[in-house]
């Protein structure tokens, strides 16, 4: 794993603030974790703390969605080897060395993220295909991680996938929170909200979950396509009407909600349904574990060092100014940690875009922290994609200082009004201070580093 900034580099502490992000992202290594819950033991496969007995399985398919799907199909196929009979899995990204290791068992199909498009379409149908005419002693093993609410879409007829897309960008551009908008997909899609554990039942099935959603709700990764759908039609409704999108998305798809919500349209899957004793469902990594590696590494480089919280949400914006408070603090040098300190934050916020700038929500938490500490000495703060897109960037985040917004000013650059038009990426690109590490193959939400040295 290689970060880029310049702007990073000339710190003091690069050296050890790279070795803790580093160490955030190993941690959460997709192929690793998997590997990690498998085993085989006289013809007895343990996945997590469930148990099959290899005798009485016929057939092992293994299937899966995201930004980590190759790498954690891998982690499967070096654990099972020939015991599985064929696969297929939806990425946004083909990794060809891993592709070239997964095949002939394991396809790799491409799909589209965070919209999904034709691609998406026809990966899902070529997945269902493969696991839709099932028997009881067959068992599917599914990887599941962040972006597969994209990448594995089958909306329902009349929604379409036009209805689906648009949607989603009415959704994204207006700010809701992930829970929101993964609620709606539920609804409108028939893979999600349990749909998975439909199509493949009466097959046993166990999901491996890289979890990408705060807290790690089931039924939220992904939009829980293998697990049972608490959300509702008329939850899907009221979100709808809480950011006035009646009128931006299609006829066709407020109708299927509106009709849902009276009863007229079967649920989604529900607890207690029969289907739901052949699935198990386990997270094998989440923003925790990243986290907490982050603050041992940081610990180990020589700073106290603790992890403030890992459900992070809000308005991009404010939370970088209250993260910008809490570096005040920090830099006094005493609270909530004697200096050399480092706080960790996880989580994910939103952005509401108002502007026709570009950047994403790391880097937009980045600038409003750099307006906040403005002429602080010898503080540094880091924010992170822990996939490595932040937004529709190329860059996974940014790095300030209290040096930023002067910096910034000498160039011409006026901070608060890159912040106004949504503009953050171009603003950290003309001081050399995004965070660019490429598609780092995990998806655990966000990370933010507050150092005070």
């Amino acid at each position: 794993m290689q970060i880029k900034s310049p702007f990073l580099l000339k710190l003091p502490i690069s050296k050890e603030v790279v070795s803790v992000l580093i160490s955030a992202l190993d941690s959460v290594d997709p192929y690793v974790v998997v590997k990690n819950n498998i085993d085989i033991t006289n013809e007895i496969l343990s996945i997590s703390n469930h148990s099959y007995s290899l005798r009485d399985i016929k057939r092992i398919y293994l299937i899966g969605a995201g930004k980590a799907a190759q790498q954690m199909a891998l982690g499967v196929k070096d654990k099972l080897h020939d015991h599985i009979i064929s696969g297929l899995v939806v990425v946004k990204h083909v990794d060809p060395f891993i592709e070239n290791k997964l095949t002939p068992q394991i396809k790799t199909v491409i799909g589209n993220h965070p919209i999904p498009d034709k691609s998406s379409l026809e990966s899902t149908r070529q997945l269902i295909s493969l696991v839709n005419d099932l028997n009881e002693d067959d068992l599917v093993i599914c990887v599941i991680s962040g972006g597969g609410s994209a990448l594995l879409t089958y909306p329902f007829e009349r929604v379409g996938l036009n209805g689906l897309q648009n949607m989603t960008k009415s959704l994204l551009r207006c700010g809701a929170e992930i829970g929101e908008i993964n609620t709606i997909r539920k609804h409108l899609d028939g893979i999600k909200g349990g749909g998975l554990a439909r199509i493949v039942y009466p097959a046993q099935i166990v999901t491996l979950n890289l979890s990408d959603v705060i807290g790690d709700p089931l039924d939220m990764i992904a939009s829980g396509p293998t697990v049972a759908d608490p959300t509702t039609f008329a939850d899907a409704l009221i979100i709808v009407k809480k950011y006035d999108l009646k009128e931006e998305i299609s006829k066709k798809v407020f109708t299927r909600l509106t009709e849902g919500a009276c009863g007229n349209i079967p649920e989604t899957l529900k607890p207690l349904d029969p289907i739901l004793l052949n699935t198990r469902n386990i997270v094998v990594a989440n923003n925790s574990i990243a986290a907490e590696a982050a603050m041992k590494a940081a610990q180990k480089a020589g700073f106290n060092s603790a992890v403030l919280t890992t459900f992070m949400k809000g308005e991009a914006q404010s939370v970088g100014s209250l993260m910008g408070n809490i570096v005040k603090v920090m830099e006094h040098g005493t609270m909530p940690l004697p200096k050399p300190s480092c706080m960790i934050i996880g989580g994910e916020t939103t952005v509401t875009i108002k502007g026709r700038g570009k950047g994403g929500r790391n880097q937009e938490i980045a600038l409003a922290v750099a307006i906040e500490i403005a002429g602080l000495e010898r503080v540094c703060i880091v924010t992170l994609a822990t996939d490595g897109e932040d937004g529709p960037t190329d860059a996974a985040g940014a790095v300030v200082t209290g040096e930023t917004i002067k910096l910034g000013r000498d160039l011409g650059l006026s901070a608060h009004q890159f912040l106004r038009n949504n503009d953050s990426y171009h603003y950290f690109d003309r001081l050399d201070s995004l965070i660019v590490t490429g598609p780092t193959g995990t998806n655990v939400n966000d990370l933010a580093f507050l150092f005070a040295y």
